[in-house]
């Protein structure tokens, strides 16, 4: 328990019968709500903001669209440099440490939010800090796979990332509860608007403790902590983590890449956003978001290359992903299974809040979008529904990939995506110009629900793809890279539903996912399951 592993060999039938099995379940089985807790910090922007708006915050539903953007850059962003944990730092001391720092944005983010009056830009800092919970995500899958043999690939790592998933289903169910009653004292605030739980409507007038949302963590975190220090393991073989230094020295190497994933995140942000009263500061330049991600993504690549000593030529070795055209095949495909997952999780709470809380109505001959609509579903009811059904039945999308083919199930859940994305932007269309939005939210749910499915299910069957389709010592690494590309999906859809709406215009979002997941067909197709594939349905 807690000791470095060497000679680990979990192809090896014989070994892993008698001891990497137990090994890796136990791994596992505190990777998956370390990974949980991870989730739940990095988006429960989405829910917090909408009890924002049912308290009155006085912010502007543009502004509260940006802290879940923000959290979405930046936990993409520091997903690249936690691809490269493992073999640096090794996976216990990464899981370990990784988790430890969510402390840091649930503890301040429950202070801030017990006064009202907390500026923009602080709450756009907790924003950038809570990050950390999504980074987290590409060395736990890293790591994971590492511990079980090929053939249980795709259930290793649906399990892994299925189940810590949950994080933002747990979230979007235990944040609602835990605000209706005073856990950690402290003042409570009055609803202004309806509010609710996942299982009923709470009028306005209650009262709710908002600065919960941050606290209730402390409960998991500190013990998963704890428990991961003694039932966790580093990999001390050559593929794995050879040549790591002491736990503190290793804590050192993971605190510098992430300030190196933090810089290039807030640069990101300051060239893209327009300045807001009481916001951070703007550059002024408003650049596209198309053009500043790939700038973002670039110098974090090249800032982490730049350090010095053994770990940049750790870092030159695990490089070498870049040069294999699969790294880049797979990227696209994981981006339209994974991107989809966490982007309309961290945007389906506001969206639903948006679209079917106001009435659409004109007056004086302009259509308006900010009157309440008194029979409109509560958001923090209903969005919990599609995170839970994405994250549960991924480990069933890995499991079938396994008997079927990973770029076989990929194909048919896309061309699912793309009829499910399609019929979301017919009901969002009619909801968002009608003056009773609430006879459109069942179909939209439903569809909304069908995507979610989709997207676990591919997701799953990626992780097969890649698990077959790159060595032992180039999958984990892969597999953080293409989590961390894909991970934008938690900052571009947020945007994307936010700017449509503000033109009055939500289906054009839908319409353009829609394309982009025509494209990964395509690039599925052509690198897997055409005559003469580079790699048969792997």
């Amino acid at each position: 328990m807690g000791q470095d592993l060497r000679n680990y060999t979990p192809d090896d039938e014989s070994y892993w019968a008698s001891t990497g099995k137990g090994i890796a379940n136990r791994n596992l089985w505190i990777s998956i709500p370390s990974l949980l807790c991870g989730f739940a910090v990095w988006l429960y922007w989405g829910i917090i903001t909408v009890q924002m708006i049912n308290l009155g915050f006085a912010f502007e539903q543009s502004q509260l669209f940006t802290l879940t953007a923000i959290a979405g850059l930046a936990g993409a962003t520091l997903r690249i440099p936690s691809t490269f944990f493992i073999r640096i730092a090794g996976g216990r001391n990464t899981i370990v440490f990784t988790t430890a720092l969510l402390i840091i944005p649930a503890v301040l983010t429950g202070f801030a939010l017990t006064n009202p009056d907390t500026p923009l830009w602080q709450f756009q800092v907790l924003a950038f800090l809570s990050g950390i919970g999504g980074g987290n995500f590409s060395s736990s899958m890293s790591n994971i796979s590492f511990f079980f043999p090929k053939k249980i690939q795709g259930y290793a790592l649906g399990m892994n990332a299925g189940l810590g998933n949950f994080g933002v289903t747990t979230m979007q169910i235990v944040i609602p509860l835990v605000m209706t009653f005073g856990l950690f004292g402290g003042e409570s605030m009055t609803l202004q608007n309806t509010s609710g739980t996942f299982f009923a409507r709470i009028p306005a007038g209650s009262e709710t403790y908002i600065q919960n949302a941050g606290f209730v963590w402390l409960l998991a975190l500190v013990p998963l902590v704890i428990i991961g220090w003694f039932g966790m393991n580093n990999i001390r073989d050559e593929h794995v983590s050879p040549n790591i230094p002491n736990p503190f020295g290793a804590f050192g190497i993971i605190t510098g890449m992430l300030l190196i994933g933090f810089a290039t995140s807030v640069l990101g942000i300051w060239l893209m956003l327009p300045g807001v009263e009481g916001g951070m500061p703007s550059s002024g330049l408003g650049l596209s978001k198309w053009l500043v991600l790939p700038i973002v993504i670039a110098l974090t690549v090249l800032g982490l290359k730049l350090i010095p000593g053994a770990v940049g030529q750790n870092l030159s070795r695990q490089y070498k992903i870049f040069g294999n055209k699969h790294t880049w095949a797979m990227t696209v495909i994981y981006t339209m299974t994974f991107g989809s997952f966490i982007g309309y999780s961290a945007a389906l709470a506001l969206t639903i809040k948006v679209v079917f809380g106001f009435q659409h109505i004109e007056i004086d001959g302009i259509m308006t979008h900010d009157t309440a609509n008194p029979d409109g579903p509560s958001a923090l009811m209903f969005a919990w529904m599609g995170p839970f059904i994405g994250a549960l039945i991924r480990p069933i999308g890995g499991m079938m990939a396994d008997k079927l083919g990973g770029a076989r199930v990929t194909q048919w859940i896309s061309i699912v995506m793309v009829a499910s994305a399609l019929g979301v932007a017919y009901f969002i269309q009619a909801a968002y110009a009608s003056a009773t939005p609430q006879d459109f939210f069942l179909p939209f749910l439903i569809l909304f629900l069908i995507l979610f499915a989709a997207t676990g299910i591919g997701n799953g069957s990626t992780f097969r793809t890649i698990a077959v389709a790159f060595n032992k010592e180039q999958a984990g690494p892969v597999l953080g890279w293409t989590a961390a590309v894909a991970a934008y999906g938690a900052f571009i859809i947020p945007q994307i539903f936010g700017e449509q709406m503000s033109a009055g215009t939500p289906e054009y979002a839908l319409y353009g996912f829609a394309a982009f997941y025509v494209l990964c067909i395509a690039i599925n197709w052509w690198f897997y399951l055409r005559p003469n594939a580079y790699i048969k349905n792997p």
